[in-house]
């Protein structure tokens, strides 16, 4: 299974989903990193991606397989 593209699912989705489930999967990471490297983020997905950075370092967020 590849992991989803960035572009094919919105950031503010892939966000909205973290929070929500409290863990970030393999697939959570690929999107954001795609979405990292493209560089095609405004300023607020930067801040919400260094927000849930800030969570998993805390223990508030979980990172799975």
């Amino acid at each position: 299974m590849q992991p989803a593209s960035a572009q094919s699912t919105p950031i503010s989705e892939i966000i909205s989903h973290i929070w929500c489930s409290g863990c970030i999967t393999r697939a959570h990471r690929y999107g954001l990193m795609s979405a990292l490297l493209e560089g095609w983020l405004t300023p607020e997905e930067y801040n919400a991606i260094d927000r849930l950075l800030h969570a998993v370092r805390r223990g508030w967020l979980k990172i799975v397989d």
